[in-house]
């Protein structure tokens, strides 16, 4: 994820990093042609994952209101800008899998920076000859725009600097659907991993908490990237009821069982932040980075985040570590049964009303 640090994204990270099976750029539906880049052109550099998507919905919305009769490009792994396409949140994906070099372009464009406060991203921009750059105030590459604030939300963040260019926008953009009342039977999706080991769960406690659902009468489904299927197994491997979809859904597959779930637990990842963008409820485990900066932002009565860190501090530990963060480990399987239960009914119970849903503007363009 984004923050206020250095970029993690830049190919001098990459090259460290295995990036994502998600970040691949053969093959790319709704990729678009490099060189026919130019004027009548917006080019988002966005080159990060799922989570990070989710985020920009809301200022991509804005600039679908700034530039109504523009093409609308988005810089970002293949798979994650593909499928923003089919949402509608953008008309095609420049595949990019990180801060790396982008391909030469005709020139004359509009380009964005979504991607972060430079100077790294705004290099990449530049290099491709735009007629204007859209990004925070970076002196280091001579851009005078608006002030970077650590201290912001993600969402709130990108939508004031498109607002400041004429763009308005905001938290209720990022929605993708009305919020809706789930069939009694609808299953709980249970999301255990996460890119980094800061914010991963113990997988014995995931696993403790399936054990719960299922004793509850509760189907679970186990959610997980290819990589994450050892994971995915160790909490779902023979408990009846639970089945494990690790490596099995693709984004428009997660999508699908995010949108027919009654329930989503998951840490501080791309699936936290689908269930927010679907109003679907979700007890949400936050650590190292505090709800402030990346929770919910819309419908926070369907979410409950636990966080056991300090609001007051400056610092909450390293999103990218891979160490178990002190303040998620802090996190009890107690507290997670207690918020699940404030959330669910039991299955047996009629279908559960919606609460009233918050008015969600939809894509234009």
């Amino acid at each position: 994820m984004a923050d206020d640090r250095p970029e993690p994204y830049t190919a001098a990270a990459l090259a460290a990093w295995t990036a994502p099976e998600d970040a691949g750029t053969d093959d790319v539906p709704h990729a678009v042609d490099p060189a026919g880049i130019g004027e009548g052109d917006v080019l988002v550099l966005r080159a990060l994952g799922l989570g990070d998507a989710l985020a920009g919905i809301a200022p991509l919305r804005g600039l679908r209101r700034l530039f109504p009769d523009h093409r609308l490009i988005l810089a970002a792994p293949g798979p994650v800008g593909a499928w923003l396409t089919e949402l509608g949140a953008v008309d095609g994906v420049l595949p990019t899998p990180g801060l790396v070099d982008l391909p030469p372009l005709a020139g004359g464009h509009v380009a964005v920076d979504l991607h972060g406060r430079g100077p790294a991203s705004q290099r990449l921009l530049t290099a491709t000859r735009p007629s204007r750059l859209i990004a925070f105030a970076c002196p280091e590459v001579g851009h005078d725009g608006p002030e970077w604030h650590a201290d912001e939300h993600e969402v709130a963040r990108w939508c004031r600097l498109v607002a400041d260019a004429g763009g308005p926008c905001g938290p209720a953009d990022l929605l993708l659907r009305f919020q809706r009342p789930a069939p009694a039977d609808a299953p709980v999706v249970l999301h255990p991993g996460a890119a980094f080991g800061s914010r991963r769960w113990p997988v014995d406690r995931w696993r403790a908490v399936a054990e719960h659902l299922v004793d509850r009468g509760r189907r679970v489904l186990v959610t997980g990237s290819a990589g994450e299927r050892d994971l995915t197994a160790a909490v779902s491997d023979g408990l009846p009821g639970v089945r494990d979809l690790g490596g099995a859904l693709g984004l428009t597959g997660l999508t699908a069982v995010v949108d027919g779930a009654a329930l989503v637990l998951s840490g501080d990842t791309g699936t936290a932040h689908l269930a927010t963008a679907l109003a679907v409820p979700s007890v949400l485990l936050f650590g190292p980075t505090p709800p402030s900066r990346w929770g919910p932002v819309v419908d926070q009565h369907l979410h409950t985040v636990l966080w056991h860190g300090d609001p007051a501090a400056t610092t909450w530990g390293d999103p990218h570590g891979e160490t178990l963060d002190e303040r998620l480990a802090a996190i009890t399987v107690a507290e997670v049964i207690a918020a699940v239960a404030a959330q669910l009914p039991d299955p047996e119970s009629a279908e559960h009303p919606a609460p009233v849903p918050t008015p969600v503007t939809a894509p234009e363009g």
